[in-house]
């Protein structure tokens, strides 16, 4: 395979001499290849079609807590050089710590499932997939009117090369393919996106078919022409397994990235070994998850992941950390991630996941005289000091004498991360993960995630709705 960064080892280790040439602690290159491709269907016709190469190096030289950082995305010598020179300035003394031979690291695991990439299919392959999802969900229902079709493809190589000598690279592919429908019953109109993917190929297809992703999305715009307005108030809260992940990823995951922590801004500062959840409770934060899209075989610093157990059955065990964090709390590094290389790495989560418990789905729809039933969500907002939260459903039932029966609008979930996991008082043993959908963000860079978890039942949470 071409080398698309053209700079060699004993290049790489002058590079990083430079860097440290200002007595920082620490230094890194991070080079990074991204080859992109997209493609919309509507109406019978290809949208918008695009392809993106980006490639660049950054360059970050660490002292103490802080970081000089800065990036080219010219990759010559004497352009690394310069971003070299500029990174170092955050030091200021003579240089005690020097750059060591490179020796690369092979990897010996590979946690992508994608043996057949689509970027390496033809144009009319990808063609025939959306045009698929697209007679599907025409043909599903008279009462769609508009469809939209994306496939978008990514493959992302990154070396990481260290002044302790490590160099390590990977190639990271990623999928994601997403129908979006409009009903019309003649009174209203109503939405609905069903969307899937991860570090997988076109063999994705295999397991969930542009049909039934079509087929999903109809039947979710289709329930919401019958939704009635959402109570307002509170009530216990069942929610389905998978998708609700995305909730304990906001609600609950962020306050556990060790920068939040190591600065004492997150409402966990502290409390390591204490109780910040139900002994329902055990919360995982995962990159080995094969295909998945937060499946990442090293770190944007070139550290190995690690499975991390974060909640212990309520009690909280671990955060999340990169190489700055990690050597704060002498702690185990692997969680540093970045956007790309015009960012810094800082801790972030990969694939994050509630444990399954000994109920049953079906106990805990019983089990509510009157609630809520969540199944998916458009995502929400939290505020990493007190864990405070706000989330928008985009399918939800309400639960009458056990049974789930009419489809709501307009269902808002308010609430407190640390409260709401202590109120957990079900837990059931139907854990699933998203189907790879979920993007983050956090300080302005977005990075894909996963998240997961069995229904669980929260006994009480603030709706806000707009039937009072």
């Amino acid at each position: 395979m071409t080398d698309p960064f053209l700079i060699d080892d004993a290049t790489a280790q002058r590079l990083l001499s430079v860097a440290l040439s200002r007595g920082g602690d620490d230094a890194d290159l991070f080079f990074e290849a991204t080859s992109a491709f997209s493609l919309v269907f509507e109406g019978g016709k290809v949208r918008q079609l695009s392809r993106h190469i980006d490639k660049g190096v950054g360059v970050r030289v660490l002292r103490g807590d802080a970081s000089g950082f800065a990036y080219t995305e010219e990759l010559t010598e004497e352009s690394i050089r310069r971003a070299c020179r500029t990174a170092a300035c955050i030091a200021d003394q003579d240089p005690q710590v020097h750059a060591q031979d490179v020796e690369p690291k092979k990897l010996t695991y590979d946690r992508y499932s994608a043996q057949m990439p689509l970027v390496d299919r033809s144009f009319a392959e990808r063609m025939d997939l959306v045009r698929r999802a697209d007679a599907a969900a025409r043909a599903a229902d008279p009462r769609v009117t508009q469809v939209e079709v994306m496939v978008a493809e990514s493959t992302r190589q990154i070396r990481v090369v260290r002044a302790d000598g490590l160099r390590v690279e990977d190639h990271q592919p990623m999928l994601r393919f997403s129908i979006q429908v409009v009903v019309d019953d003649g009174q209203q109109q109503q939405r609905a996106m069903e969307s899937g993917g991860g570090r997988k190929g076109i063999e994705y297809f295999d397991e969930v078919s542009p049909e039934l992703h079509a087929e999903r999305a109809v039947k979710t715009a289709l329930t919401l022409l019958d939704a009635v307005a959402a109570p307002a108030g509170e009530y216990p809260v069942v929610l389905k397994a998978g998708d609700s992940g995305i909730l304990l990823h906001e609600a609950v995951g962020h306050g556990l990235e060790a920068d939040f922590n190591r600065k004492g801004t997150s409402t966990y500062t502290g409390r390591i070994g204490k109780p910040v959840a139900s002994e329902l409770c055990t919360v995982i934060d995962d990159p080995t998850v094969v295909g998945d899209r937060g499946a990442i075989n090293v770190d944007d610093e070139g550290n190995e992941p690690t499975k991390r157990v974060l909640i212990d059955q309520g009690q909280l065990a671990d955060y999340m950390h990169d190489s700055i964090s990690a050597a704060h709390y002498a702690a185990q590094s692997g969680s540093g991630r970045r956007e790309s290389f015009r960012h810094l790495p800082m801790p972030r989560m990969s694939n994050t996941y509630l444990l399954n418990g000994e109920s049953t789905h079906d106990e805990l729809v019983r089990s509510v005289s009157k609630g809520i039933y969540c199944v998916s969500f458009s995502g929400g907002q939290v505020n990493i000091s007190n864990g405070d939260f706000v989330f928008s459903t985009t399918e939800a039932y309400l639960i009458e004498d056990g049974k789930i029966t009419a489809p709501l609008k307009d269902v808002n979930l308010i609430g407190n991360g640390p409260d709401a996991l202590g109120k957990v008082d079900m837990v059931a043993n139907d854990f699933a993960l998203s189907d790879g959908r979920w993007t983050c963000g956090k300080d302005g860079q977005s990075v894909p995630v996963g998240v997961g978890m069995p229904s669980i039942r929260v006994s009480k949470m603030t709706i806000g709705g707009s039937n009072l």
